[in-house]
């Protein structure tokens, strides 16, 4: 594979916090996938913290995305169209993707790996964005 982009983010938990009570919780529907959006409300109900941890890593891994890809917060990338899901393990995964963007990533061959991490105060996301490997590619590894 051959990285087609790098892309990272902080976010500052209190600015989420702060968005969402000016947005009356909006943000969230507004950001946030429907599996996403799900899994937010699930843990928000059992602690109020680990909610607004999870909408800020969220948050967060969609800017290193729209970064790494190369696009920023613009047509084809939206909010809604990158979900940042966990697997069965508890490693977050960066694959799921819908409508316009999944075409475009498609189209493309990008795939995509992130992480996540937040502590009381931030939170920050890592993602590589990669292509697989062409003749082209290769020979310049090779010089």
């Amino acid at each position: 594979m051959t990285i087609y982009g790098i892309g990272t983010d902080l976010v500052q938990v209190s600015r989420v916090a702060a968005v969402m009570e000016r947005t009356r919780g909006r943000f969230a529907e507004k950001v946030l996938g429907p599996d996403e959006l799900r899994i937010y409300h699930a843990r928000k109900a059992r602690s109020e913290v680990r909610g607004l941890a999870f909408l800020a890593t969220r948050f967060s891994a969609k800017e290193a995305f729209s970064k790494a890809i190369g696009l920023g917060m613009r047509w084809p990338m939206t909010w809604r169209a990158l979900q940042t899901l966990n697997e069965p393990s508890g490693k977050p995964m960066c694959v799921v993707v819908s409508g316009e963007l999944a075409q475009w990533l498609e189209a493309r061959n990008i795939t995509a790996k992130v992480t996540v991490a937040d502590e009381r105060d931030y939170a920050v996301s890592f993602v590589i964005a990669e292509v697989p490997d062409t003749p082209l590619n290769q020979s310049k590894e090779a010089n």
